[in-house]
């Protein structure tokens, strides 16, 4: 059963899971008309460490998007990533062998050339452990003439495609597929986060000019760098904001829970920048008394653990070999990107202008999800929105992998306590 003109996207993260649940208008453009949240206790840097902690998160957050929607999911689109993410660059090139009218001219370039050409490209040995995730053309060369977008029906004799790929660990893959069916919707396809967050807040402008997405997650720190309007390189920090908690915890002698409050409740990176230093109440342990913390001091301790995530990042960028400077800058989603003074720390570290990514604007409950935090799950929504189209043009609709009671059945409860005493 599809979802009858709606597209899902769940982003599930390492410290919460966020679902989207958009409806395609007739006009053709997507309307959001449902958004929940649930905390994340079932992931360790973007892996699954915990499959029933991590069922009972998304089954909260879908339901939550549901009750907002008023509409019934079936499928989503999941996201990805975390630091088994890994990407590289690779070429392939054959010979034209499409039909011409004179067998003496060059032939035309049909759609099996360009299927076999990606075919060749992605041809290369993965570790048995790897799965492949996304070949993302970048290049087509037709008779060595380069940047060529769309090959089809020119004229050629060998055609060459240079492309990205992208792959993940594959238990780590069928660990998150095997969440998200057992808490009862079915997965149509796994879509890289830092891709899909590229679709809901980057420009064809930026990725053309070169634009670094940094993605300052929970657990890790995920970055993909488009040059000449696609996918130059992809790549992860294992450091995130739960780091940042950490240090606050230890600083201050607190729990990594009230840590995380008082991190929340500071949202700041710069204490300069602070309008009012108010102070945070910290809950007292052990029948203690109730400790204020301003929030000053709190910024003192989140900037030096994230100037270094933004130092690694920098690293990894300077390492590539590109032929000029990113022209579009860095655009910074995820959680991480709600702190005040983020954009003027990072500019002082990549010494290149640094913008928020706020997802593009759609129609719909947008005040509900303008913030960089859901800037992946608005993405999975136009990915799979464009990958349902792709599949089939007149519905727009994608085949689901597996079939199990929908969200908001009353069966749901009755077939998950099945599976978890009969399987």
């Amino acid at each position: 059963m599809a979802n009858d003109g709606l597209i899902i996207g769940l982003d599930i993260g390492t410290t919460s899971i966020r679902a989207v649940i958009g409806r395609r208008t007739e006009k053709g453009t997507i309307e959001i008309t449902g958004v929940g949240v649930s905390p994340s206790s079932g992931l360790r840097k973007g892996v699954v460490v915990n499959i029933e902690a991590t069922l009972q998160s998304v089954v909260a957050a879908i339901d939550a998007a549901e009750m907002m929607s008023g509409r019934e999911v079936h499928s989503c689109w999941t996201g990805i990533g975390g630091s088994h993410i890994d990407g590289v660059n690779s070429r392939g090139v054959v010979a034209v062998t499409g039909q011409s009218r004179d067998e003496k001219e060059t032939r035309e370039i049909g759609p099996e050339d360009i299927a076999r050409v990606l075919e060749v490209a992605r041809a290369m040995v993965f570790p048995m452990d790897r799965q492949l995730l996304e070949v993302i053309p970048q290049t087509y060369i037709v008779d060595k003439q380069p940047g060529i977008r769309d090959p089809l029906n020119m004229i050629g004799v060998a055609l060459e495609v240079e492309v990205h790929i992208i792959t993940c660990s594959a238990n780590s893959a069928q660990n998150l597929i095997k969440c998200v069916n057992r808490a009862g919707f079915r997965v149509n396809d796994l879509v890289l986060q830092t891709l899909a967050a590229g679709r809901a807040v980057l420009t064809a402008e930026e990725k053309e000019l070169g634009v670094a997405l940094v993605d300052l997650g929970g657990g890790t720190t995920d970055a993909m760098v488009y040059f000449q309007g696609a996918p130059y390189s992809t790549y992860s920090i294992p450091i995130g904001g739960s780091e940042i908690t950490q240090d606050i915890s230890i600083v201050k002698n607190i729990s990594f829970e009230n840590a995380e409050k008082a991190k929340i409740s500071a949202r700041c990176c710069i204490a300069d920048l602070l309008e009012t230093d108010e102070d945070i109440i910290i809950e007292g342990m052990g029948g203690r008394p109730p400790m204020p913390i301003p929030k000053s001091e709190i910024a003192l301790i989140v900037r030096p653990r994230l100037a270094e995530i933004f130092r690694l990042v920098k690293d990894k960028l300077d390492s590539l070999p590109l032929s000029r400077p990113l022209g579009g800058g860095i655009v910074l989603t995820g959680g991480g990107a709600e702190f005040l003074g983020v954009v003027e720390l990072a500019a002082q570290i990549f010494r290149m202008p640094v913008r928020i990514g706020n997802p593009l604007p759609l129609g719909g409950l947008q005040e509900k999800y303008h913030s960089p935090i859901f800037a992946t799950a608005i993405g999975l929504v136009l990915e799979g929105n464009i990958r349902e189209q792709e599949k089939n043009p007149e519905r727009g609709t994608a085949e689901p992998r597996v079939r199990e009671p929908t969200a908001g059945s009353p069966f749901r409860r009755m077939w998950e306590w099945i599976k978890r005493e009969f399987f």
